[in-house]
């Protein structure tokens, strides 16, 4: 029987005496998509961070494909070992990078093959074989969000990380922006985690609904 693309299991993490996760268990196959809901402080995106390597939890274990990524605060996988791409509310494009550069770095970074070809190809899918020269500073709201999923397809990822990255847009954008994720998903086979605030996107996303509450997940 093959392992889970993601388990977790007794995950913890505290700020101070603040509690933020307490023995979180959570299970991710293949392709799977969950959303993660709850409020503002509740633990959702410092979850997401964890699983990126972005952060230490203070106990518990993750392994991805079986491979241990932490024990307890120990980081066992770094965010480039993990084949886990995270898509931010700002975005996080690289400012002095150009759009090309983008999605040459990551397939670099993960020693992917031809990351200029395979780049331009990726860029060119979502519209943004035209600017390629282009620094992010010098796009457009919808143009930057492209290229945010561009640099995920770019790493053909088996998990992404959703940490509200459609919650500032629009109903149209919204739209726009779920139809390019759908795009990144038939190309690479992903498993996404959505974390928001908003039961919309997650029924927009379809899977399994989750909220977080007191540290834990509970079904919706």
């Amino acid at each position: 029987m093959s392992s889970p693309l993601l388990n977790v299991q007794s995950l913890q993490k505290s700020f101070g005496a603040q509690k933020i996760l307490v023995d979180l268990n959570l299970q991710l196959e293949a392709g799977q998509r969950i959303s993660i809901q709850g409020p503002s402080g509740c633990g959702k995106s410092t979850l997401l961070r964890i699983l990126a390597g972005l952060e230490s939890p203070d106990d518990g274990t993750i392994s991805l494909s079986g491979k241990a990524a932490n024990h307890k605060q120990y980081i066992l996988l770094q965010p480039w070992q993990r084949s886990t791409q995270m898509v931010f509310q700002d975005l996080g494009l690289w400012p002095t990078r150009s759009v090309l550069q983008h999605v040459i770095d990551v397939r670099k970074a993960s020693n992917l093959t031809d990351p200029k070809g395979e780049g331009e190809k990726i860029l060119n899918q979502l519209g943004l074989g035209h600017l390629l020269k282009r620094r992010p500073g010098k796009l457009s709201g919808g143009e930057a969000r492209r290229l945010a999923f561009a640099r995920v397809m770019a790493l053909e990822p088996k998990l992404i990380l959703l940490d509200e990255a459609f919650s500032s847009l629009d109903p149209d954008n919204r739209e726009q922006g779920f139809e390019m994720l759908e795009q990144v998903l038939a190309s690479t086979g992903a498993a996404v985690i959505l974390v928001t605030h908003d039961p919309a996107e997650a029924e927009r996303l379809g899977g399994t609904a989750y909220r977080m509450m007191e540290g834990q997940l509970s079904c919706v």
